[in-house]
């Protein structure tokens, strides 16, 4: 199924389960709807299983969102509790439209929690309270934490929340990360489980090769070997060590959350020559989470990281900005960083949505069905891999889901041919009718909404301009000269930020580069 395909199944209302192999273009289509939603002033609640998928789409935990918080189960009496919660209660009775990123790690109790939590909250024996629920992931992705009797642990589609839900299968079958037909073979081979000699023999050819890049991301199953590099590769470096703090504002539960889920870290510390990966898309600058790099040096006016990056360009890494919207598009939380991390090494399950040029891959100690397709799925091409090792585990997948996943093409591509064949003019008319009956409007107010869309792009820079208003512009002729007076005439920072209507940090930044302080 086409991405246009999907999108056409989701204006008309239906209960979707959004899939495909990893680099399919799922966020991408999930992102168009929300924005097609939000457009047409139709009320979205956007979360994900985990923290990190839901900073993809600028959303928040189901957990939180529902009320459920870290239960696995809740009894009718403790579901009535939630309702006394008027926030809660406003948040789940809003929306027309709720959609459920990286479902893969959602187990079916959880699923089926969600289900009972919205019927209550929206007086509806409707499955999820009448909501249009989007679910989007790959099962071959990693699986559920959650380990138990009945439904806990087992896989959403087992589950009696998803024979509920009964979606519309959408499996996207376009590629928009791998780049050789080679490759695509052995991955698919994991997917299927039909991993065979010369599966094998293609990954043999890659284990210490050369690939075309100086400083790769290297890959490994467990935390401890990843910060251990990164520190130990860091520490080599003889240059001066620069900090980056991350700021946030808004609710601080959100605010924290978000911090605990981003990839940026919440203290960034960086020298030069240090490897680096943006962790963020940012399209207009032409890069994208997984684009990687190396500190060249930190730029005069700012002192924020120059990046040098594969194809010889070099690029500012400015501070961006990752938040939590409600149903109506208002910031709840926001958290500001400088979207880079060191990226000598990264965990596979934070991996997770990039796409990688090149890297090396460690699955020697591979502990769980999954996470070789995880790791190797995130890098383009054969000639971008370089294997370290794996075990037996490395290249396994759930049998039942290999079964299943079968079922769901077939589901996906019956489903796209009746779209396909089907009436332009009925197609819109289904669309119509879904944002009328979701309060939404037909004619969407296109220059506003564009116009808040670019606002939410640039919130950072907006609202330090208010306070700052030369934040981030080039330093002027004489204003070293002054900057220093002022300092060492024992000025504050703040006061001299002030003067110059610049942000504190921008101050302390100048002040080392004209070698005043070595803090």
């Amino acid at each position: 199924m086409t991405q246009e395909q999907a999108l056409n199944i989701l204006k008309s209302g239906d209960n979707v389960f959004l899939t495909g192999a990893a680099g399919s273009g799922k966020t991408y289509v999930l992102n168009q709807y929300i924005s097609y939603l939000r457009s047409h002033g139709v009320a979205v609640a956007v979360t994900a299983s985990t923290g990190i998928a839901a900073t993809h789409l600028n959303g928040t935990t189901i957990h939180s969102w529902s009320g459920m918080g870290i239960n696995d189960t809740l009894t009718d009496q403790e579901i009535k509790g939630l309702s006394r919660n008027a926030r809660t209660a406003k948040r789940i009775s809003t929306p027309a439209v709720l959609i459920i990123d990286e479902v893969s790690m959602l187990d079916a109790s959880r699923l089926q929690l969600v289900n009972r939590i919205t019927r209550y909250f929206r007086s509806s024996f409707a499955p999820f309270g009448g909501l249009q629920v989007v679910v989007s992931g790959d099962f071959f992705q990693l699986p559920p934490v959650y380990k138990g009797q009945g439904e806990e642990g087992k896989m959403a589609f087992q589950g009696t929340g998803w024979q509920d839900l009964a979606p519309t299968i959408c499996y996207l079958s376009e590629q928009h990360r791998q780049e050789d037909d080679a490759y695509l073979a052995v991955l698919n081979a994991i997917r299927d489980n039909a991993v065979d000699e010369g599966t094998y023999a293609l990954l043999e050819e890659r284990f210490q090769a050369e690939i075309p890049h100086a400083k790769p991301a290297r890959l490994f199953p467990h935390n401890f070997n990843v910060d251990s590099k990164n520190d130990k590769e860091l520490d080599q470096l003889a240059g001066k060590t620069e900090v980056f703090e991350m700021t946030s504002s808004g609710n601080k539960k959100v605010s924290q959350a978000l911090i605990k889920s981003c990839l940026a870290p919440e203290r960034l510390v960086v020298k030069k020559e240090a490897v680096v990966m943006f962790v963020k898309n940012n399209f207009e600058r032409k890069v994208v989470n997984g684009t990687m790099g190396i500190i060249e040096d930190f730029d005069s006016a700012t002192g924020y990281p120059v990046v040098r990056l594969k194809d010889g360009r070099r690029v500012v890494a400015i501070p961006d900005s990752w938040h939590v919207q409600d149903d109506s598009g208002k910031i709840l939380a926001q958290i500001t960083q400088i979207p880079l991390r060191l990226a000598w090494a990264i965990t596979i399950h934070k991996s997770q949505g990039m796409s990688l040029d090149a890297a090396e891959i460690d699955l020697s100690r591979a502990f769980s069905p999954g996470m070789g397709y995880v790791a190797l799925s995130r890098v383009r091409s054969l000639s971008g891999l370089r294997l370290l090792g794996f075990n037996n585990t490395a290249l396994q997948v759930h049998d039942l889901v290999s079964q299943v996943d079968a079922g769901f093409k077939e589901l996906s591509a019956i489903k796209a041919r009746e779209v396909e064949a089907k009436d332009k003019g009925l197609l819109k008319s289904e669309h119509e009718k879904f944002l009328k009956n979701s309060g939404g409007q037909l004619a969407p107010k296109k220059e506003k909404f564009e116009e808040k869309n670019k606002k939410e792009k640039s919130t950072y820079l907006t609202d330090i301009r208010k306070k700052y208003s030369n934040a981030y512009t080039p330093w002027k002729e004489g204003d070293d000269e002054l900057l220093t007076t002022m300092f060492q005439s024992g000025i504050a920072r703040e006061k001299i930020g002030e003067f110059f209507k610049r942000q504190p940090g921008s101050i302390t930044m100048r002040l080392k580069k004209l070698g005043l302080i070595e803090e």
